[in-house]
């Protein structure tokens, strides 16, 4: 479900590609489906949902209560690339008994391998539209630099430095890395969220494989129990911001959640430091994938 705007009480996970995100993955599709010849990532097109509530807050947050419900959908292939939707809505409350309703709602496609990021993001607060981006993100080869060429909130271009990744892109780095055995991923992240050129600095400690029902997945939601057939990863992405100096060692906000291989998020958490969120699956939904326009011989 795949990694956009930073609320107090909300964010976009990235990987929930997300969610899938603060967002996604690889290998043996759910259903019966057969992972590529190739064994590399390739994602079950799904629809999650997620019921959402409070996890906890320090005395000084101002948070109370928390409800609220994600929906995320993946569709696609790995030949040509990937389409994500989110709708993350929630309602806080605060202390002196206030109700915000934050209404998060992004769409992308993203290019495989991550020559080019489709984007659009609206941000609604108490049914008000409060942020909207919209825009391309393309570059001659899957990594390096970018360009971007933003419609909203103002039509203008920018450039992306660095070795950048897109959302599609980073996930698929993160099942690599957890299939190779590595325990920490960093990398510069770019999902069009905010002003339209905003980089996140993300760091992604992956903890050790979950085999095929060594841990069934708590939930009863319909179609949670493919997920017990396919190996999983402890996932925690902590998102800091590129401009913080080098003795800033606290993240902006953390995602922790189980990350399935065939891209199926589960046990959700968003850690804001003073207060927390937890997702639990709800809702579980696999689509039949598209066919490849121009498979690979």
């Amino acid at each position: 479900m795949q990694d956009r705007a930073r609320g107090r009480a909300w964010s976009k996970p990235a990987a929930v590609g997300v969610l899938g995100g603060a967002l996604t993955v690889l290998g043996l599709l759910a259903e019966g489906h057969a992972a590529p010849a190739s064994q590399d990532v390739a994602f079950a097109p799904h629809r999650a949902i997620y019921d959402l509530s409070l996890d906890g807050a320090q005395s000084g947050s101002g948070v109370t209560g928390v409800n609220g419900r994600i929906v995320y959908e993946l569709s696609g292939n790995a030949c040509e690339g990937y389409a994500q939707s989110m709708r993350f809505v929630t309602q806080t409350l605060n202390q002196e008994g206030d109700m915000q309703t934050t209404d998060l709602r992004t769409s992308s496609w993203e290019e495989v391998p991550a020559k080019r990021l489709r984007f659009s993001t609206s941000t609604y607060q108490n049914e008000m539209l409060a942020e909207q981006t919209q825009g391309v993100a393309t570059r001659k080869q899957g990594t390096g630099e970018a360009a971007v060429a933003l419609a909203k909130p103002s039509k203008r271009d920018a450039k992306l430095p660095g070795d950048v990744y897109f959302p599609i892109q980073h996930s698929m780095a993160i099942i690599r890395a957890a299939r190779g055995g590595r325990t920490i991923l960093a990398a510069d992240l770019y999902d069009g969220s905010e002003t339209g050129d905003k980089i996140y600095a993300t760091s992604t400690a992956i903890g050790r494989q979950i085999q095929p029902g060594a841990a069934p997945v708590v939930s009863l939601a319909k179609g949670v129990a493919e997920l017990d057939r396919v190996p999983s990863w402890p996932i925690s992405v902590s998102y800091f911001s590129t401009t913080q100096g080098p003795g800033d060692a606290v993240p902006l906000y953390e995602m922790s959640y189980r990350f399935h291989d065939n891209g199926v998020t589960s046990s959700l958490r968003i850690n804001h430091g003073d207060f927390a969120i937890k997702g639990e699956l709800k809702e579980l939904t696999y689509f039949e994938p598209s066919p490849c326009k121009n498979p690979a011989p």
